[in-house]
């Protein structure tokens, strides 16, 4: 009955910065990108990384989420990386810190970055086969 997920929805604060982030920085493509007259939704993007697709939302005076780990709800994206030292070294690069690890945590390593509003992005690389 279900499928997959389809998209994630992102709310950013700068629609272009963060449009930037996830294409120059992270390769996801560009699909499509259109305007919406339902005020205060503005505009519309879907980007795509392999068969993760992310939708991001361009409101009127767009305000920031709580910082509280601990609230209720979704937390962050995960983004299976093939090699954690290789993918650490490329966004320290391009000038994105690591917010946490990499931690070896048995059967994957795990890192945080955060994109440019501070959501936090999860990078694993599993060990398994």
């Amino acid at each position: 009955m279900f499928k997959r997920v389809d998209h994630i929805e992102i709310a950013p604060g700068d629609f272009g910065r963060t449009m930037a982030f996830y294409q120059e920085v992270l390769g996801f493509t560009f699909i499509d990108r259109f305007p919406v007259k339902a005020p205060p939704l503005k505009e519309v993007a879907y980007l795509r990384l392999g068969d993760t697709m992310i939708e991001l939302l361009s409101y009127d005076h767009p305000t920031s989420a709580s910082t509280n780990l601990r609230q209720i709800g979704y937390r962050a994206i995960a983004l299976e990386v093939t090699n954690m030292e290789q993918a650490v070294a490329y966004l320290e690069g391009k000038g994105v810190k690591i917010a946490w690890g990499p931690v070896n945590l048995g059967d994957s390593v795990r890192a945080e970055i955060r994109d440019p509003d501070g959501l936090t992005i999860e990078l694993r690389q599993w060990s398994r086969g």
